[in-house]
């Protein structure tokens, strides 16, 4: 036989059968279920994948890929990629690399994850500058052993726009959603638990904040540099220092939301020591609106400073906080609006007219409070019989009025809110 004749023999013992399509990762053994849909068989397969052309992969139970601690499991590197009912483990922890479960390139738009199990301790989901994701209904957690300014955060969105963060449930990783550069974003439904930041906004605008959980986090939700969030419907249970922190935040919308339990705690943060277990911090925050929120049982209910003036603050609960309000600045500020103020669960004052509004106003600081924050050591004080006097004459001889909070119409009952009956309702 002639070798010519020889080669064209074995090219047709070896050709695939007629109408089979080629498999687009030749690492896993997957088995076509249609045009562009594959399934992965139930076994442990190690691979790093990267998909580069659109399809969809859809994992059996028991379906496991392991990246074998090295760089990222999964890079997307096409448009209109899905990932489906995946349990992704062992890949990279070089934060510089942006080791990740998932990493998304620029070029993956509609991408989607869903009901995948993550498993280590780089990122999870990291989106570069991808637009039109969709994250839902994902299982991540972090190396409880590693430190936590060590870890990757369970979702990172960077220079993101269009993405859709649903239903996931995320632990022991660094920052629960990370949010940098991104734009007309939404993350609804999320549970958040024991990392250090729940959500966490820079430089971020247009996004909507809605119905997630933060629970024993360092700070449940830090939005920080940015303008026009909503953030509706969120609740904060038992984390450590803030339960909502705004910083550098404008013309947002935070209602409707609950705040429980917040406690001084640890920040592992040079930048934010000294922490008091702040159900809401403002800081350096204007022309926001704050209404129908719910703080409570927390060490401090709301502190304002640096300039954080010209916010509607009406409406909300501040109920059993150890101190209601620490206010730092040079202007008075009355927190009520188109007569409704808000509830506090230390009022003493009395509603003859049964109208449902305080008939005085509400102050919760006065100047012993001001010296006390101007300066601490005079806490030693607190109980002498000089600050009982200081306090008696401020009240008798109101001759001078020093800046701070006054609520001019206190309601007598926390407001019934639907939002935060809906926020109840939906607790897991």
């Amino acid at each position: 036989m002639k070798h010519k004749e020889f080669i064209f023999l074995l090219a047709v013992l070896f050709a695939a059968p007629s109408g089979a399509t080629q498999s687009p990762l030749p690492e896993l053994p997957l088995i076509a279920q249609g045009e562009g849909v594959w399934r992965l068989p139930t076994g442990e397969h190690h691979a790093r994948l990267v998909i580069d052309q659109p399809m969809t992969l859809r994992c059996e139970p028991g379906a496991v890929i392991d990246a074998g601690g090295q760089g990222s499991a999964i890079t997307i590197a096409a448009a209109d990629v899905t990932v489906e009912g995946c349990t992704v483990r062992n890949w990279g922890a070089n934060l510089t690399d942006l080791d990740s479960a998932f990493f998304l390139r620029p070029e993956a738009q509609d991408a989607a994850l869903r009901d995948n199990v993550l498993r280590g301790p780089g990122s999870g989901v990291w989106v570069d500058s991808t637009p039109d994701v969709t994250i839902e209904n994902n299982d991540i957690e972090g190396v409880e052993a590693i430190r936590s300014q060590d870890r990757g955060n369970a979702i990172h969105l960077f220079a993101a726009r269009g993405a859709r963060v649903e239903g996931n449930r995320v632990r022991h990783a660094r920052d629960g959603i990370y949010i940098d550069t991104s734009n007309g974003n939404e993350l609804a439904g999320n549970v958040l638990e024991d990392v250090r930041y729940g959500v966490h906004y820079m430089y971020s605008h247009d996004n909507i904040v809605r119905d997630n959980l933060t629970r024993r986090t360092r700070t449940g939700y830090a939005l920080m540099q940015s303008k026009r969030l909503t953030v509706t419907g969120n609740r904060s249970e038992d984390d450590q220092n803030y339960g909502i922190l705004m910083n550098f935040i404008t013309h947002s919308t935070i209602v409707g939301n609950v705040v429980t339990g917040v406690r001084q705690g640890s920040t592992g943060d040079v930048m934010i020591q000294g922490a008091e277990g702040k159900a809401l911090f403002i800081y350096n925050s204007l022309f926001n609106r704050i209404e129908d929120n719910r703080f409570e049982r927390s060490s401090l209910g709301i502190h304002l400073t640096a300039g954080s003036e010209d916010n509607v603050i009406a409406g909300n609960a501040f109920v059993a906080n150890r101190q209601q309000v620490k206010y730092v600045a040079t202007r008075r500020q009355d927190w009520s609006a188109d007569g409704r103020g808000n509830y506090w669960s230390d009022y003493l004052g009395w509603d003859r007219d049964a109208d449902g509004i305080g008939d005085v106003a509400y102050e919760p600081n006065d100047g012993v409070d001001r010296l006390l924050w101007m300066y601490p050591q005079a806490r030693l004080l607190m109980n002498s019989p000089a600050i009982e006097l200081l306090r008696w004459v401020q009240r008798a001889f109101p001759v001078t009025r020093s800046p701070g909070v006054q609520d001019s119409r206190p309601l007598m009952h926390p407001p019934a809110a639907a939002q935060l009956a809906q926020a109840k309702e939906n607790q897991p």
